[in-house]
């Protein structure tokens, strides 16, 4: 991510020295003021620092009264959707969302998400059509949450070699709606790796904490569409092939 001109003048902590409950707990009791605005989003999105006592960071508030009307999503629900995503990350232990939290904001509630500083000497074409095992977790993550909207430009890679994801707000339609820029992998088998998060993902679904958390945040129906996703995935041992029903890659793709 690149912030805005307006970057707040604090010193803030490196997200990749901070543990994820260090991360949420900041997220979720700090206060946020806000210091700018991303304007290429499409919807409302607020550059802002996040202070609790001696630690601060900087983060992406995503307020809900931002959000502008989706045909195809219930309107209101995409902060909800961003932070499901997050738990479906967090459950598959491969850390591809920042930690993101829903609370209550300058703007009212919505969408919280620690910043992510980027490696910028990193070609983002190359990294997108590379065979990247960090990249191809990402694939399996949003064959699962069923991602309308992959693009390039949400793959932030760190120097570290690990990469994140972010914009996952409209993700968990109970419809396929998978539309991504990470095909490489379509019709390969799963990684033995994804097949066992995958396996470990049904059973959290089923009857874990996971599948009670998202029905905390979305409808009965998408989490069972999850659910359905997961299955089929273990069911076929292989990356999805595109929909012939939808685009398979969203525009721009950057």
């Amino acid at each position: 991510m690149t912030a805005p001109e307006s970057e707040p003048a604090v010193k803030h902590s490196q997200p990749q020295l901070m543990r994820d409950e260090e991360a949420l707990t900041l997220l979720r009791d700090g206060s946020i003021e806000v210091a700018g605005r991303l304007v290429e989003a499409t919807n409302m999105t607020l550059y802002c620092s996040v202070k609790l006592g001696a630690r601060s960071a900087a983060c992406v508030y995503k307020p809900v009264r931002g959000e502008r009307p989706l045909w195809d999503f219930p309107d209101g629900t995409l902060a909800a959707r961003e932070v499901a995503a997050f738990e479906v990350s967090q459950a598959t232990g491969w850390r591809i969302v920042p930690p993101t939290v829903y609370r209550e904001g300058p703007f009212g509630p919505g969408m919280c998400q620690l910043w992510i500083d980027t490696e910028r000497e990193i070609d983002l074409m190359r990294l997108v059509k590379s065979r990247n095992p960090v990249v191809r977790r990402m694939a399996v993550f949003d064959a699962v949450v069923n991602n309308a909207d992959r693009k390039g430009g949400h793959l932030l890679p760190l120097p570290t070699g690990h990469v994140y994801g972010v914009d996952h707000g409209v993700c968990f339609s109970a419809e396929d709606k998978l539309r991504t820029v990470l095909w490489q992998w379509r019709g390969k088998p799963l990684a033995r790796e994804a097949v066992a998060v995958l396996a470990k993902l049904e059973r959290d679904l089923e009857s874990g904490s996971l599948g009670r958390r998202l029905r905390e945040l979305l409808t009965l129906a998408e989490v069972e569409a999850t659910w359905q996703r997961v299955r089929r995935l273990l069911d076929t041992g292989v990356h999805p092939y595109p929909s012939e029903g939808w685009p398979a890659i969203p525009w721009p793709p950057i």
